[in-house]
């Protein structure tokens, strides 16, 4: 069966999505220019996770030792495998450190962790063109991918809050990743809105693994899981799989009475590349995105306070709301998932070392008893301009203030920060920046040759563009 029951109108939220996904069209400069950046700093942050044993463990097939013919590799391994379990594979990399582009609304999330099937599906694809004697995908398609698979996680997160409802933000990247993935592999409008009804059926996580007291390592897996499991629903639809044209909307048992109190899923503007373009880049810290500028703020105090630790009373962090909500913690923290999702502890680590990176969440700096001693004097209070700007769509800020009030009553400047450096409005000061990232990033895993050959291929748009699919995999493949 290829077509839905069409009892009813289809639910138009799947009817949009699936025109767009399916749409033949060019995006802007800066989309594709922003792309590019997004593409070299996601593959970048995914092989600096190969470090880290708690990712590595999860790398590779289902059953250890299988290889699949003409099947996806996962860069910076050996691997070669179906796209579903590359999808994962690369997913869980990408999102592991926390590290990579942000995009922040009613709700929040990721969407470069699209890139887990995007790349594999690209993989593979490319892999059975060249079997037939056909042409494989370039770098260029796989950024147009991105723009739409960014474009629909996005807009759908302006003003849809999963997160009030105790949802992941990551259905969203398995909507958004079913209906590229299966316009990616020739999937018609109607079966794309098949797979992307599916993808709303299956609902989503709980938040259970971002808060406390279960804080925990599945919310860097998370988005892994998200986008593979949307490359297998895209698969199964190319199958001839029927589809449910009232997914969000059937009464009592649609996603919208189930699981979002009965209100409206909704676009708030139409499907363009508006997302690509307003992308937040972590350029400095692999920490949440919401206390990016309480770390910058925490940085340039860093000179003030550090040989003053002892005479420190009080800390005064002014943020918004969504910060409140999501990091803002007291207590216990039990893991790295649980530290780089605290605004406090980033906020001392900032504040302690003038840095911050990805070791810095590991037990051995989180038994440095000063930390916890600076998380005690903290004093975390809303600013309500900050929390109308961070939703106004003409700033999207992310503001935060931090201030150290010492014990003879005298005290540090407040530093304010608005913007942070991964910011549209700070993009030309952010781009070094972002080079400069991705080439330590390959130079933890990488010998000189390989490394300088990626960078090389990165180092100009149209590099980027003009390579097949099958050459930057095999950039990427250890030598």
């Amino acid at each position: 069966m290829t077509t839905i029951h069409q009892t009813e109108k289809t639910d138009a939220l799947l009817e949009k999505i699936a025109e767009y996904a399916c749409s033949k069209r060019t995006f802007s400069e800066e989309a594709y220019t922003t792309a590019r950046y997004v593409l070299a700093d996601t593959l970048g942050c995914g092989i600096l996770a190969l470090r880290y044993p708690e990712c590595v463990k999860l790398l590779g097939p289902v059953v250890s030792g299988t290889i699949v013919p003409g099947g996806s590799r996962v860069p910076g391994t050996p691997y070669v495998l179906d796209p579903v379990q590359a999808a994962f594979n690369i997913g869980t990399m990408i999102r592991w450190l926390d590290y990579n582009d942000t995009w922040l609304a009613a709700e929040w999330g990721h969407p470069s962790d699209n890139l887990g099937g995007i790349l594999a599906v690209s993989d593979f694809i490319s892999q059975q063109c060249v079997a037939e004697g056909k042409k494989p995908l370039r770098v260029k398609d796989v950024l147009d991918y991105m723009i739409k698979a960014h474009e629909i996680q996005g807009v759908l997160a302006l003003e849809n809050s999963l997160n009030r409802n105790g949802l992941d933000h990551v259905l969203f990247v398995k909507v958004a990743t079913t209906a590229v993935t299966c316009a990616m592999m020739g999937g018609t409008k109607q079966e794309i809105i098949n797979a992307v009804s599916h993808a709303w059926i299956d609902n989503s996580s709980l938040r259970t693994y971002r808060h406390t007291p279960n804080t925990g390592s599945r919310k860097s897996w998370a988005a892994g899981d998200a986008t593979s499991r949307g490359v297998f629903l895209a698969m199964t639809a190319l199958k001839g799989e029927m589809g449910y044209q009232t997914a969000l909307s059937a009464s009592n048992w649609g996603f919208q009475d189930v699981l979002f109190k009965g209100k409206e899923l909704v676009l708030a503007r139409e499907l363009d590349d508006y997302v690509m373009k307003n992308v937040l880049f972590k350029v400095s810290f692999p920490a949440e995105f919401h206390a990016q500028t309480a770390a910058e703020c925490a940085i340039e105090l860093h000179t003030d306070v550090v040989n003053r630790m002892d005479e420190i009373d009080t800390i005064t962090i002014q943020t918004h709301e969504s910060a409140i909500r999501i990091i803002d913690k007291k207590g216990p923290l039990t893991n790295p998932a649980d530290r780089d999702h605290c605004l406090q502890y980033i906020t001392a680590i900032a504040l302690l070392k003038g840095s911050i990176t990805a070791d810095d969440y590991e037990q051995k700096q989180a038994d440095d008893k000063r930390v916890e001693e600076l998380r005690d004097k903290m004093h975390v209070v809303e600013n309500k301009d900050y929390t109308l700007d961070y939703l106004n769509p003409e700033k999207r800020s992310i503001a935060n203030a931090v201030q150290v009030i010492f014990t003879d009553g005298s005290e540090t400047k407040q530093v304010e920060r608005e913007y942070p450096l991964g910011h549209r409005f700070r993009r030309e000061e952010a781009i070094p920046h972002i080079e400069r990232k991705f080439e330590q990033n390959l130079q933890v895993h990488f010998a000189p040759k390989q490394y300088n050959a990626i960078l090389e291929a990165f180092s100009t748009q149209s590099n980027v563009e003009k390579l097949t699919v099958p050459s930057l995999m095999k950039l990427f493949i250890p030598s």
